[in-house]
């Protein structure tokens, strides 16, 4: 038993410390009957010492008062999602500090230029540096993935198995340097212009119900055979929801590292693959080390992210990766403008209100767009379209 005198010095912390977290509820001391004086037992001090480590890596007092009474309940996997989430939450601090860093250099190398220097172009680096760090920040579960966690298998493969109208068809970005990317085993279909991208000019097209999950099983196959992984190659999986790609990835041979934002989800992926590693995180601040991966994958959670965050979460995807790293991405997403327009157009002109929902809610990515820029980065791309919205896009790089 010691005084608070006496525990302030073995911990190194000051008495006042001790006594604000005891007025917060974090701590409480026995009270000497004679004299209302605290004493601090051995379990006392061990409590303190765990306050201020969670403490000294940001964790808020709220965020600590769960995780002790986890620890009290020996919850050791929700105990570790609170440290994920504080460690997610300082990879994005640190992200942002980069960025912020980035543009002022810039912003230095503007002043430098020989010539009166035009401030409009600070304010253009100003407003688009700002215009990104809310993009990161805005970003929300707005379809609250916790609640869909239990039925999350049972529904993609429920829609999955419903047939589609139209045909699989491949087609690969035209590049001068495509064939380092080539796949020998592939076979080619007829894939249409950009300027003829709309599938079809009747109103069949566009069909009379929704589903997200049209082609799974053929999507993530086709995924896994393009990454095609060596054994023992270290593969991330963003918005892994129960892990159904990076389980297939695991199968392969690959080290599977999987992110998801929702802890449930999260939970079954872990019972589903108890070899796999599971992290709290998402997109827009990975919670890694630069160049942590060979390869990263996505599939089904891409469009959930507005123009903005699609393209931060693009560069995360490269910060993260070796300088071999290859990309898969399998999502819903148009062709290009012209096949976006059309679709808008029949799902307006026939009142389909489940297309026009969708549409309002996610932000489905033009194809085109994502191979122009990942090309500009030096990466050679190619793709397969697998129903009206489903395509799987691959990106290797050249270097």
């Amino acid at each position: 038993m010691m005084n608070i005198k006496e525990a302030a010095s073995r911990l190194g912390i000051s008495a006042r410390a001790i006594r604000f977290y005891e007025e917060k509820g974090l701590i409480l001391p026995a009270k000497q009957s004679s004299n209302g004086y605290r004493t601090y037992t051995e379990n006392d001090i061990w409590r303190l010492q765990t306050i201020a480590a969670l403490r000294e890596i940001g964790m808020s007092l709220q965020d600590i008062t769960h995780a002790l009474g986890e620890i009290d309940q020996g919850n050791q996997q929700r105990l570790e999602e609170y440290l994920e989430l504080q460690q997610a939450v300082m990879y994005a601090q640190w992200i942002e500090l980069k960025r912020m860093m980035d543009t002022t250099q810039r912003m230095i190398d503007l002043n430098r230029q020989d010539g009166p220097l035009d401030v409009s172009h600070l304010h253009d680096l100003a407003d688009s540096a700002r215009r990104l760090r809310e993009a990161r920040q805005n970003w929300h579960d707005r379809w609250n993935y916790d609640t869909q966690a239990a039925i999350h298998d049972q529904r993609v493969q429920a829609e999955g198995r419903v047939s589609t109208e139209y045909p699989n068809s491949e087609g690969r970005h035209h590049s001068d340097n495509a064939s380092p990317i080539s796949d020998e085993n592939d076979v080619s279909h007829p894939h249409q212009d950009a300027d003829h991208s709309t599938p079809s000019d009747s109103n069949d097209t566009v069909q009379s119900s929704f589903y997200l999950y049209h082609n799974y099983d053929e999507a993530l196959e086709q995924t896994a055979h393009w990454i095609s992984p060596a054994l023992g190659e270290k593969g991330l999986d963003i918005g892994t929801g129960t892990g159904n790609l990076a389980g297939k990835l695991l199968q392969h041979g690959a080290d599977m590292t999987a992110i998801d934002q929702s802890r449930e989800m999260l939970r079954r992926c872990r019972t589903k693959y108890p070899e796999m590693h599971v992290k709290l995180g998402n997109f827009l601040a990975l919670p890694f080390a630069d160049h942590s991966f060979d390869f990263v994958v996505s599939s089904f959670a891409f469009h959930h992210l507005s123009p903005d965050q699609q393209l931060l979460a693009l560069q995360e995807m490269q910060r993260v990766l070796t300088s071999r790293g290859r990309i898969g991405l399998t999502d819903l997403m148009f062709v290009d403008a012209t096949h976006r327009d059309f679709y808008i157009r029949q799902a307006e002109t026939t009142g389909h209100e489940e297309q026009l929902r969708a549409l309002r809610e996610r932000h489905f990515p033009l194809l085109d767009e994502l191979c122009s820029w990942l090309e500009q980065q030096g990466y050679v791309t190619k793709h397969v379209r697998h129903n009206e919205l489903l395509h799987t896009l691959l990106a290797v790089p050249l270097r």
